[in-house]
């Protein structure tokens, strides 16, 4: 019989590796919390017309992409019209999160929704380094009506801010910003056929995604990274000469406001992102770091006005983004960031009759915060800090004489110091070994 495994794109998160996922999600939480923005959980699963009205029919995700199903009816049950609706697992989040918002009439209160998400999406692409058919998100958006102010490009440099604000928390360095305007929903059909009257003489010379892209999404075709092509992109009409003034203006308000705050960025006309639902500024956070290879993005994400109305919903303007986890853990690898995975304390029970001892004390050093591995008691003291000196910094010895004396041993690995230690102050030293000392002053 043969060992069953992880689907094909899919893949086990075990420890140590989940400490870095987990501190890069608190992290995020700390980060998000600040901004006053709150937790939304949707479903993995939504109607598949919300993704392809929202999405877009003539994107990658919705015409290769998706993982779509159609429920089975329970035998004998009389058909209800359930089994034959058609659902998708999600691909992205942020037509989930805009379907919800009109639900639950979010906007009645006539305030911007400040809403950050954690989990699962599901596409159906080739597997490659740091990109699996199931993959990991965490992402935010702000929408609500007009009058509270979403429209605003402020909304926009505040998300931006705030993005390289969680970067520099997470200890990701050498990241830059790179900025665009796609135009209101006015600009962008323009653009598009100007696009189409460009491409027509020289597409049958690209690779054969962008002959496709040509005639279902022109936008997609700059986002090509074949060698080959990029002269031909560069000929290509920009953006920017579509636009109407009023989106230049939103444009340049937004560059504004960074420039104000201090947020580097790069103004990249061939960045459009690929999906319908995008209107005005868009963005990517790029890595420098060898750890992603080609794919360099890390997070991306932009405006988009009219979605809420595509998917049949009030006027509610939002932005927004998603960043990758796996692309995080990646790159975070990369510039050699660890989470540090051992233990406070090993407590090592001398006899079995130490047992009961040493799982109060345990219970005392976890209560105080410490992180904290518990012996046992029929194991030699050799073997005790063998497995002491692989899981924990100290090893904390609870003999007969430790429990009468109210006096305990410790040993601290790194330094190789022991150490006689009345009980009630164990944790207090526990953790001041744990503290890294201050760096000098050079001045």
């Amino acid at each position: 019989m043969s060992i069953l495994q992880a689907v094909r794109g899919t893949r086990d998160l075990l420890p140590p590796e989940t400490g870095l996922w987990n501190h890069i999600e608190t992290t995020a939480r700390s980060v998000f919390e600040r901004y006053s923005f709150g937790e939304i959980r949707t479903p993995i699963f939504e109607e598949t017309q919300l993704f392809s009205r929202g999405v877009g029919e003539g994107s990658d995700i919705v015409s290769k992409e998706m993982y779509t199903f159609t429920p089975q009816a329970e035998p004998g049950s009389v058909h209800d019209g359930e089994s034959a609706q058609s659902l998708t697992l999600r691909p992205e989040n942020t037509a989930g999160v805009v379907r919800a918002y009109i639900e639950h009439n979010l906007g009645k209160n006539g305030q911007l929704q400040k809403l950050y998400y954690i989990g699962p999406q599901f596409r159906r692409e080739r597997p490659q380094r740091g990109r699996y058919r199931q993959f990991f998100q965490i992402g935010a958006e702000v929408l609500g009506p007009p009058s509270a102010g979403s429209e605003s490009p402020l909304r926009d440099a505040e998300v931006l801010e705030m993005l390289a604000t969680l970067l520099g928390e997470l200890g990701i360095t050498g990241w830059k910003l790179h900025i665009n305007t796609v135009g209101s929903a006015t600009d962008r059909p323009r653009y598009v056929q100007t696009l189409r009257a460009a491409l027509e003489p020289v597409v049958a010379h690209m690779c054969e995604d962008c002959q496709r892209r040509a005639q279902t999404n022109p936008l997609r075709v700059l986002d090509c990274k074949h060698p080959d092509d990029q002269p031909i992109l560069a000929t290509l009409p920009r953006i920017w000469d579509s636009l109407d003034e009023g989106s230049k203006e939103h444009f340049a308000a937004v560059c504004t406001a960074l420039d104000a705050c201090g947020v580097p960025y790069e103004h990249d006309h061939r960045l459009v992102r690929g999906l319908d639902y995008y209107t005005r500024t868009t963005f990517e956070f790029i890595s420098e770091e060898d750890g992603l290879g080609t794919q360099n993005a890390l997070l991306g994400g932009g405006r988009y006005d009219g979605l809420s109305e595509a998917i049949g919903g009030p006027k509610a303007p939002g932005i927004g983004f998603a960043m990758g986890e796996d692309r995080l853990v990646l790159t975070l690898e990369a510039q050699g960031k660890r989470v540090p995975q051992s233990a406070a304390a090993y407590i090592a029970p001398l006899g079995n009759r130490m047992d009961g001892a040493a799982l109060v004390l345990a219970k005392e050093l976890r209560a105080s915060g410490l992180r904290v591995e518990l012996g046992d008691g029929s194991f030699r003291l050799k073997k005790s800090f063998e497995a002491a000196n692989k899981l924990a910094s100290t090893i904390v010895i609870l003999g007969e004489d430790e429990v009468a004396s109210g006096i305990l041993t410790v040993k601290h690995f790194a330094s190789g110091e022991q150490f006689k230690i009345p009980r009630d102050q164990v944790g207090d030293k526990l953790a001041a070994l744990l503290t890294p000392p201050p760096t000098p002053n050079s001045n």
